[in-house]
């Protein structure tokens, strides 16, 4: 089946017992047995429950993935596949990563004795120079969050299998749609659910999906064991956005090429630099032609300045001033002062995150309306 067809589809049967076309949200935390040792195969609701399940089934098909895990936000999924380590380990992960991930590798992890490194994973030669004896796992995200750098996926994909190492993507940015790791040989995948996924800024969620079933037995075991597990109702909150998932992802994308080229093109007197895999000038415009269906609904804006960084911020009126990304809603953040906060200055400013750095998150607006609230909150830079 074709993206849109499973998107639809798969997870998503009639209800056996009414016949009811959407999964329903079992809003139950234990299950009754038949008989002594005899179940329907559920018995409590941090281990399994349907909606869950339904969900499950439904995104790991679309990652092409055998086995795909749902937990309560992107960063316990991240936390998941970090506890498939152990202490002493070394990861090698790329340099500009969501802020989360930065703090809960940096603050957390650390402290229970697993061993860093952040290198440009664009540059071959960096992630070789960054490998150690002990070095267990190869953690990328691409394009990264803000700067919307990118990884070879394959060339990451085969430095792991040579190594030995467990290779993840976070692909929250491009969504199952626009992008699939697993294609490209990668261990792991995982998402903030809450992101593209979802769509509509109303569910926290997150995922990680595997084709390697002893991958997959620990993160089943970490998932009940842990206990990091969405809600029955965000569950079905998720697996009803997927269903548009593709015309969204459509959308953010027409837009967002729109908006990058405008601002490319015509505000050179106003904007530092444009950063969007879409543009001819980005230095893996043809990577990003070659391992990405499209180049998603991110941008990000450097206007030279902090001063300058705040009067666009404030200026706009469409563009909600909100952390987060990926809604139908278009959002701006300012990444310094918002979602990479707990990443130092000096880290930051090694991968070109400034203070007069902001993100779009280019909604599923008409085009026309975005455009012209950006002209206006460019009038506040003289």
């Amino acid at each position: 089946m074709k993206f849109s067809t499973k998107a639809i589809h798969a997870g998503n049967n009639p209800d056996p017992s009414t016949g009811a076309v959407n999964v329903p949200i079992y809003a139950t935390s234990t299950y009754a047995d038949e008989a002594y040792g005899v179940s329907k195969g559920y018995d409590y609701g941090r281990t399994i429950n349907p909606t869950r399940v339904a969900l499950e089934t439904n995104l790991a098909a679309l990652e092409n993935a055998k086995y795909g895990f749902a937990f309560s936000s992107g960063m316990g999924a991240t936390h998941a596949v970090a506890s498939l380590l152990q202490k002493g380990d070394h990861v090698i992960v790329s340099q500009n990563v969501y802020g989360g991930t930065y703090r809960i590798f940096e603050r957390i992890f650390r402290k229970m004795g697993l061993d860093f490194s952040w290198v440009d994973t664009s540059i071959k030669i960096e992630i070789e120079n960054a490998l150690k004896p002990h070095t267990k796992m190869i953690f990328v995200e691409t394009p990264t969050n803000p700067m919307l750098s990118l990884t070879d996926l394959l060339m990451i994909s085969d430095f792991a299998k040579i190594n030995k190492l467990i290779s993840v993507c976070d692909n929250t940015f491009m969504s199952p749609y626009f992008q699939n790791p697993l294609d490209f040989g990668i261990d792991v995948v995982v998402h903030s659910t809450t992101k593209y996924i979802n769509g509509h800024s109303d569910a926290i969620g997150g995922f990680a999906a595997t084709g390697r079933e002893d991958i997959a037995e620990q993160l089943k075991f970490i998932q009940n064991s842990v206990g990091a597990v969405p809600s029955p109702f965000d569950c079905y909150l998720v697996l009803r956005a997927t269903k548009t998932l593709a015309l969204r992802m459509e959308r953010h994308n027409l837009n967002a090429m729109k908006i990058a080229v405008e601002l490319h093109e015509n505000y050179k007197d106003k904007i530092k630099k444009v950063y969007y895999p879409g543009l001819k000038s980005h230095p893996q415009h043809e990577l990003a032609k070659k391992q990405m269906r499209g180049f998603g609904g991110m941008i990000s804006v450097d206007l030279g300045s902090l001063n300058n960084a705040v009067k666009f911020f404030n200026g706009l009126k469409i563009f909600s001033r909100a952390e987060s990304l990926g809604g139908v809603e278009s959002l701006i953040c300012h990444p310094v002062s918002m979602t990479h906060g707990a990443v130092p200055k000096e880290e930051r400013e090694k991968f070109g995150l400034t203070d007069g750095l902001v993100r779009l998150s280019v909604g599923i607006e008409d085009y026309e309306d975005l455009i012209e609230d950006i002209k206006n909150a460019l009038d506040e830079i003289k």
